[in-house]
């Protein structure tokens, strides 16, 4: 029984392929080809057929695989009545409790603790914003903060000019 299949040609990681006629048995790396139908660049989506050479091996019962079925059907090639081009593939997932979708959301999102400075007090019931003075809020003024440490770093260049 002949097939209608796709060839790989082309460097690594840029295929190309070639649509050709072989006994089914056969691989396709085999090189025992009954006729080379055409070509297929899956990068620009271009495919070269010979439709009459096509349609002749399909009426004399080559069969078809489905991604050579899908291509002749976006190529305008007649295809016969039996030829049933599978839509639905649906793939096993193999250890689908490992999904990231599939983890409690306390597992998949490690929480950060923060510990509250040493020296500062800790509020426990009283939110920040009424623990300020009323006198603020009528002046529109902000709290007082406490002023923010110096930075210690120094430039590459300082470093450099104390050595």
């Amino acid at each position: 029984m002949l097939a209608i299949r796709m060839q790989r040609t082309g460097r690594k990681g840029h295929a190309q392929f070639r649509v050709i006629v072989q006994e089914s048995r056969l691989s396709p790396k085999s090189g025992r080809v009954v006729a080379a139908i055409g070509n297929y660049d899956p990068h620009t989506k271009v495919a070269n057929l010979d439709t009459e050479k096509a349609e002749f091996y399909l009426g004399n019962g080559a069969q078809p695989s489905n991604a050579v079925a899908k291509l002749f059907s976006r190529n305008k090639v007649k295809l016969p009545e039996w030829v049933e081009i599978e839509t639905n593939q649906e793939r096993s997932t193999r250890h689908a409790e490992k999904l990231r979708k599939n983890q409690p959301a306390e597992a998949s999102a490690p929480e950060a603790k923060e510990e509250p400075a040493e020296d500062a007090p800790i509020a426990e019931d009283a939110p920040a914003e009424e623990t300020a003075p009323a006198d603020a809020e009528e002046k529109d003024e902000a709290p007082a903060q406490e002023p923010e440490a110096p930075k210690t770093d120094e430039t590459k260049d300082e470093k450099e000019a104390a050595a």
